[in-house]
């Protein structure tokens, strides 16, 4: 394997930071760059990790006395100091840039107006100036996007979406019949899931007009804490959210199984969602650096997930495995009560990947880390305040499900 200098946008995150270590490990020369936004939100929102985040310098300091080699930090707004990330990247000069400084949960999103507005600018503006950043300088860099399934929508109309393109024939003159593969149809269900789908757009243009290299990598919900990385000590802890904004529904369900509080499961829990365990979500960073598109060649883009589940049956998967409770909620977001959900992988299943799932006993070790930290837990961030219309009343118990 070659190594590279790769550049990690938004790399004290939650896929950010375990991403840069496990890059660093394997070899690569690692910079994170970082403005720390994600834990000004926290101190917003008057929430926290359950698990403990260390500073960035003790981080840091952690995984050099633990072993790994050193990793550059450069605290840089991306999506408002152009110049600056123009002139790191023309300094670094990386073969990789990976984006993931982007605000990046859909309840938090649509909290209200501000919200809107910072997640908007914040997403579109960091996007695009690293393009524009990168196309300045005329520089071949692998730009590799960290997407949602989210902008495919959850309609839940029995096709099997396919790795970002469509293919459509287009009946022109003459009988003609013409063939064509597009993006496929967006259908966003938050203002951050709205931000990732004009993401695409820009990454079309890009491609095209200056011949960037560029994989977008459409991933589904991140469950588990901890990579191999990540348990060398404690101050490299990952990130555990529990609360209604940022928290994700199985570590939301593990925390709250923890605590002694019930499985809160939002309207019917019909609502089925692609997952990926977090050391999948770093293997699946590498294989992408590892293969990326050729110069001029069109947008990379591969489905990030490993494994559907409908919500109701992992709070039932949880509650079977530690004993709690399950609980109805009315649910916050304006979408279907009920939907299917049928995704191609073929792309990362073809470069290698051995995904890890909920069967083979991983569930365990994230049961003990909510477990461990149980004793951090803010009961009052449980519930889930953020909605999607003026009308719904988040987080009242409508009825108790059969366990």
């Amino acid at each position: 394997m070659s190594t590279k200098k790769i550049i990690v946008l938004g790399g004290d995150g939650f896929c950010g930071w375990p991403t840069s270590l496990y890059l660093s490990a394997q070899g690569h020369e690692v910079h994170i760059v970082d403005n720390m936004s994600r834990r000004e939100i926290d101190q917003e929102l008057n929430a926290d990790s359950l698990t403990p985040i260390a500073s960035m310098d003790d981080r840091l300091a952690a995984w050099e006395e633990t072993g790994g080699e050193k990793i550059g930090f450069h605290n840089i707004d991306v999506a408002a100091d152009y110049h600056g990330l123009r002139d790191l990247i023309e300094d670094i000069q990386p073969d990789t840039v990976i984006q993931f400084a982007e605000q990046r949960a859909a309840p938090y999103s649509m909290k209200n107006e501000t919200a809107k507005v910072y997640t908007v600018n914040n997403n579109i503006s960091a996007t695009h100036n690293l393009l524009a950043a990168i196309a300045e300088l005329r520089a071949d860099i692998h730009v590799v996007h960290l997407g949602t399934m989210g902008v495919y929508g959850y309609d839940g109309d029995g096709l099997q979406i396919p790795e970002g393109y469509l293919r459509v024939y287009v009946p022109g003159e003459n009988r003609d019949i013409f063939q064509r593969d597009i993006l496929y149809p967006t259908n966003p269900g938050s203002v951050y899931h709205m931000t990732k789908s004009m993401d695409q757009l820009m990454f079309q243009f890009y491609a095209k007009n200056d011949h960037m290299r560029i994989t977008d990598l459409h991933q589904g919900i991140v469950w588990g804490t901890q990579t191999a990385e990540t348990r060398r000590d404690e101050r490299l802890i990952n990130r555990f959210d529990y609360d209604g904004d940022y928290g994700t529904v199985l570590n939301r369900f593990l925390m709250q199984a923890a605590v002694g509080h019930p499985l809160t499961v939002h309207g019917t829990g019909g609502q089925t969602r692609a997952f990926i365990h977090i050391q999948d979500t770093v293997q699946c960073l590498a294989l992408a650096i590892a293969n990326p598109p050729a110069k001029g060649e069109g947008v990379k883009i591969l489905n990030q997930m490993t494994e559907t589940h409908r919500v109701r049956d992992l709070a039932h998967l949880v509650a079977e495995a530690s004993g709690a409770k399950v609980e109805m909620v009315d649910n916050p977001r304006n979408e279907a009560a009920e939907n299917d959900l049928d995704v191609s992988n073929k792309g990362f299943i073809d470069l290698g990947l051995e995904p890890m799932t909920l069967k083979e006993g991983l569930l365990t070790e994230t049961i003990e880390v909510s477990q461990k930290y149980a004793h951090r837990c803010r009961m009052e961030m449980i519930p889930c305040v953020s909605t999607w219309t003026d009308n719904q009343k988040p987080g009242v118990i409508t009825q108790i499900a059969a366990e």
